[in-house]
């Protein structure tokens, strides 16, 4: 008997489950104490970067010029002069603690109400976020009991601090939310505690298991803060459906009356199998992030990589190991009231056979209705607007750092962000040079001779991202420092905060398009190697291609246009984060294949058995129906999680990636799916004739039906 990949290795970690399982918690463990201790290493701003900004950035860098992190302080008061002693008491504190290196006098406004404070903090402007809390508490401490007076302080050392604890804290939130949703959802699924368990402490273990290895990794390739919450997210999701499609099978199978091996065989050659082909078709779309050209979403492909594959492998190893361990004490710990499967009456799903009745009578009118509603709800997308979220989108306006930068900016324009200009030469002091610099203001030109490179400052008008801002920044980038560079010889770049965003962006709409071809391609081989069918492989690119695109329509819907924001416990900011649609388009491509080749691996399965094209359509869809569900439900609930966080980008992420698989468990699932296959027919599985040498590979288990004799299989070659 001939058995694939799959099979042959849960057959043997069933027979050596002591071996599986002690294995698995040793690489576990081993995984995560070597990561912790190697500690992780995250990535600088000009890695972060694109463009001229980032090259401004990686000349002040290699120069060891990146500066101390500097505060901003605004006193302000009703009267004219009514902020000094605030601002007097205020330095004198703030000097006290013994973490600032330098501090200037006050910068009183036109008006003489209000009054800026600039300090620097000591040391290296990377851990000065460590070191600042004495320093907030000084600040707090000055403007108390001060009638009158408002104190409001923004910089690179408390926004750092600010937003390291707000991740911590929505990362913990997000993980101890996240846990106990799918736990209950699995008991719902399973009616049993250990069944419901087993899905959630595999996933959690191989996320351990991956911040270990992602924390050795990022001593090479460095990662984004929030690297490791998109790989919990994608770790927790993939890790339980796995298990789910795997565990369901296998109890399935016993209560179609099959012994405890043989179910367990039948769930390695079938379930495990199409947990292999989605694993790799996701590991293989998450690739195509590299040729992003950003570290960011280099970082998030291997994140998502190494998570998957360890998830990949607990599901083929240990999880048929733990099951031959328990064999029926998988059911131990019955929840009331969730009554048991009679044996005999695998799979099923009444609310799905409802469901495909009306679609295969009508398949046509299904397919139109079907791709109307997904095309509407795309709709939106073609007015999709990204730009990287300032402070007020990302936290919103009432977010106390957003309330202090808006104040700041608004009374000195250009104080807490100007436009910066990085001049490097080989010689600084060089006469062409020296005109060159001599043409902007004398106060904001800072040159550091021994490293032959010099720092300009430009303050922009507007509020640092508006229209005014982005027109200053063209002006100085396109005329004014070409037009005083020209003949000298140095090479000048210019960096802040809105050129990065604005560069960023330019790099992502570049990447976009290799990106889209390679996992387009990649879906499409791998479901024409896998099931030796042509046509399915354009199906399953074209029902991937309707998920994103519904996807973005609402994303832009919800937050863009604000339709049915409120509802959602958000807010409309007029614009996607920048990074999205890249990131949702790959991560759809890759987790849609979870249901795809679970459900038409069924489908293929009951065909191979010699059911008609809409027989066999029915059969996979019911049978695969209570799996594909739960592991929807658990999918979603993990995204909305996200979706409740405090950044406006996660809150996206976590929608838009909730409502996509939504539409693709049901929409495109329940309706499309059938619907197109049956319209198609025998067409399904014809076989390229470059294809035909290769072997067929099953897509059941030859002792599925042991009772009746093999059937006579449908052709399957054109």
């Amino acid at each position: 008997m001939r058995r694939n990949l799959a099979a042959r290795i849960g057959i043997w970690s069933a027979y050596h489950r002591k071996t599986a399982i002690f294995g698995w918690l040793l690489f576990v463990v081993l995984a995560a104490a070597v990561g912790g201790s190697a500690g992780t290493v995250e990535m600088t701003d000009s890695e972060n970067g694109a463009g001229d900004s980032a090259r401004a950035l990686k000349i002040l860098e290699e120069s060891d010029l990146e500066g101390p992190a500097t505060e901003l302080v605004l006193v302000s008061s009703g009267s004219e002069g009514g902020w000094k002693a605030t601002a007097t008491q205020l330095i004198r504190a703030v000097e006290a603690t013994g973490e600032t290196a330098k501090t200037d006098p006050p910068l009183p406004s036109a008006d003489g109400k209000e009054a800026l404070i600039r300090f620097e903090m000591k040391g290296a402007a990377d851990e000065a976020s460590d070191r600042v809390e004495p320093v907030l508490k000084a600040v707090r401490a000055a403007a108390e009991g001060r009638e009158g007076v408002e104190v409001h302080q923004f910089g690179e050392a408390s926004a750092d601090k600010w937003l390291n604890d707000l991740l911590a804290d929505d990362f913990v939130k997000a993980e101890f939310t996240a846990v106990p949703l799918a736990l209950g959802i699995l008991l719902v699924a399973f009616g049993a505690v250990v069944a419901a368990l087993l899905p959630v402490a595999l996933a959690l273990t191989a996320c351990a298991a991956a911040y270990g290895l992602l924390a050795l990794a990022s001593h090479q390739l460095h990662l984004f803060p929030t690297t490791y919450s998109v790989m919990f997210l994608m770790g927790l999701a993939v890790g339980v459906d796995y298990c789910l499609f795997y565990l369901r099978r296998e109890r399935d199978e016993r209560a179609a009356g099959r012994d405890a091996e043989t179910a367990l065989r039948i769930a390695a050659a079938t379930s495990g199998r199409a947990v292999l082909v989605s694993g790799i078709t996701v590991i293989l779309a998450m690739a195509g992030m590299f040729l992003s050209g950003l570290l960011l979403f280099e970082g998030f492909a291997l994140a998502t990589i190494i998570v998957v594959l360890i998830a990949v492998i607990g599901s083929v190893t240990v999880l048929p190991a733990l099951l031959s361990w328990l064999g029926d004490r998988v059911d131990a710990g019955r929840v009331p009231f969730l009554r048991r499967k009679a044996k005999g009456t695998p799979g099923g799903g009444g609310f799905a056979g409802s469901v495909l009745r009306p679609v295969l009578a009508r398949p046509g009118l299904s397919a139109v209705a079907g791709t109307l509603l997904m095309l509407a709800l795309a709709a939106p997308a073609v007015g999709m607007k990204t730009e990287q979220l300032g402070m007020e989108k990302q936290f919103g306006p009432d977010a106390a750092l957003t309330v202090a930068y808006e104040k700041i900016t608004g009374s000195f324009p250009g104080g807490p962000d100007p436009a910066r200009i990085v001049v490097e030469a080989d010689d600084i002091d060089a006469a062409p040079v020296r005109k060159a610099l001599a043409a902007f203001d004398q106060d904001r030109v800072t040159v550091h001779r021994a490293k032959n490179v010099a720092e300009i400052e430009v303050p922009l008008p507007g509020d640092g991202s508006d229209r005014r801002s982005r027109e200053a920044l063209t002006e100085l980038r396109e005329r004014t420092v070409p037009a005083a560079f020209a003949d000298s010889g140095a090479r000048a770049y210019v960096t802040g905060e809105l050129a990065e965003s604005v560069d960023f962006t330019a790099k992502l709409k570049d990447g976009i398009v290799p990106v889209f071809v390679f996992i387009t391609a990649v879906t499409f081989l791998v479901m024409l190697l896998c099931f030796r069918s042509y046509v399915i492989a354009v199906t399953s690119v074209l029902l991937n291609l309707l998920s994103v695109a519904a996807a973005y329509g609402v994303m832009v819907a919800v937050f863009q246009h604000g339709w049915g924001a409120s509802l959602l416990g958000t807010e409309a900011v007029g614009a996607i984060e920048s990074w999205l649609p890249l990131f949702v388009l790959v991560v759809l491509f890759g987790l849609s294949m979870d249901y795809h080749v679970f459900v038409v691996s069924r489908i293929r399965e009951a065909r191979d058995q010699g059911a008609d094209n809409r027989a066999a359509i029915a059969e996979g869809i019911r049978r695969t129906a209570g799996a594909v569900t739960g592991a929807a439900v658990i999918m979603v609930a993990v995204f909305a999680v996200f979706g409740t966080l405090t950044m406006q980008s996660m809150k996206q992420m976590g929608v838009g990636l909730a409502v996509a698989v939504l539409l693709d468990a049901t929409v495109v699932r329940m309706i499309l799916l059938p619907s197109v296959m049956a319209l198609l027919g025998d067409r399904n599985w014809r076989t390229p004739r470059l294809l035909r040498r290769l072997p067929d590979l099953e897509h059941g288990d030859p002792a599925s039906d042991p009772a009746e004799p093999p059937r006579r299989r449908h052709a399957t070659s054109s």
